[in-house]
C-alpha cells in the first residue's frame, strides 16, 4: 500500500509534499487528508525548514474529494446535519493548515486542479502551474454550493469578485492560460520545467533569513483585509522593526 503523501527534503531549508495518489489524480482520501495536516503541523514547528512547495504525483494535483473512500456515515445525505458538518469541517481543516504555515508555501500544480485542490492552491502563498494544468470547482455542478474550503475567502482576493462569481457559479474548467491572464498564478511554464522552477523559487526564500520571510507571510495576509493604510502600517512598521533587531539582517547589512 503506496504512502498518500511523499515528503522530500531536495535543499536546505527546502521541503518538498507530494500528494501520492496518482491513479486517483491525487483524490484526497481520509488518510491524505489526516496525514497531511498532521505533516503541516509538524513542519510548522521545524525551524530547520523556511520553505514548502505542494504539488502532485503523476499528472494531476488534485482532483478533488475521493468519496468512495470516506466513510458512508461522513457522506450520506440520509445523515444528520451535524454529521456533514463535521465532515466539511475535517476538510476545511486542510486549507487553514496550508494557511496557517509559518513558511511560504509554493503550490506547483502540474495538471487538474479541482475541489479539495483548488481550495489548497488557492490557500498557497505563491502558485505556479505548468500548461497542462487546469482549474476548477465542480461542486455547484453537483447541486451544491461553489462556495467551500475557503474559496469564496480566498478566491475573489486573488482574481477579484467578479472573476471568482464566474468560475464559482459555472462550475467551468479554467485552462492555465485564463489563470495567468486572470492572475491566479505568477508563472506558467511547461510541464518539465515546473518542479525546476517551483524549487528555485524555494531554494530563493529558504536562503532568506525566515523571521523575515515568516513576518512578510503574515503581513500579506493580515493587510489583504486591512481596515485600511493606517492599519497596514502599523503591522509593517512593527515588522520591520522587529526584523531590524535580528542578527540575520545585522549580518546582511555589515560591508563584505
Amino acid at each position: 500500500m503506496t504512502e498518500a503523501l511523499i515528503v522530500d527534503r531536495p535543499h536546505a531549508g527546502v521541503v518538498v509534499l507530494q500528494l501520492n495518489r496518482p491513479k486517483q489524480l491525487n483524490a484526497v482520501n481520509e488518510a491524505m487528508r489526516d496525514e497531511l495536516i498532521a505533516t503541516l503541523a509538524a513542519l510548522g514547528r521545524d525551524t530547520s525548514v523556511h520553505a514548502a512547495v505542494l504539488t502532485g504525483e503523476g499528472r494531476g494535483f488534485c482532483s478533488g474529494i475521493d468519496v468512495r473512500n470516506f466513510s458512508s456515515r461522513s457522506l450520506e445525505a440520509s445523515d444528520p446535519a451535524i454529521d456533514r458538518l463535521r465532515f466539511q469541517e475535517a476538510m476545511a481543516a486542510l486549507p487553514q493548515a496550508i494557511r496557517s504555515l509559518p513558511q511560504p508555501v509554493i503550490a506547483a500544480v502540474n495538471g487538474p486542479c479541482v475541489g479539495a485542490g483548488f481550495a489548497m492552491c488557492l490557500a498557497s502563498d505563491i502558485r505556479i502551474c505548468s500548461t497542462a494544468a487546469t482549474f476548477g470547482n465542480g461542486a455547484i455542478l453537483l447541486g451544491l454550493s461553489g462556495a467551500e474550503m475557503g474559496m469564496s475567502y480566498h478566491l475573489p482576493r486573488i482574481v477579484g469578485t467578479s472573476v471568482a462569481a464566474d468560475w464559482m457559479m459555472t462550475g467551468r474548467t479554467v485552462p492555465a492560460t485564463e489563470a495567468d491572464r486572470r492572475g491566479l498564478v505568477s508563472q506558467v511554464v511547461e510541464p518539465d520545467q515546473l518542479m525546476p522552477q517551483a524549487l528555485e523559487l524555494a531554494k530563493i526564500i529558504a536562503d532568506l533569513p525566515p523571521f523575515g520571510t515568516q513576518l512578510t507571510k503574515r503581513a500579506l495576509q493580515v493587510n489583504t483585509d486591512a481596515t485600511g493604510l493606517d492599519a497596514a502600517l502599523e503591522l509593517e512598521n512593527r515588522n520591520q522593526v522587529l526584523s531590524h533587531a535580528t542578527d540575520e539582517a545585522e549580518a546582511r547589512r555589515r560591508p563584505k
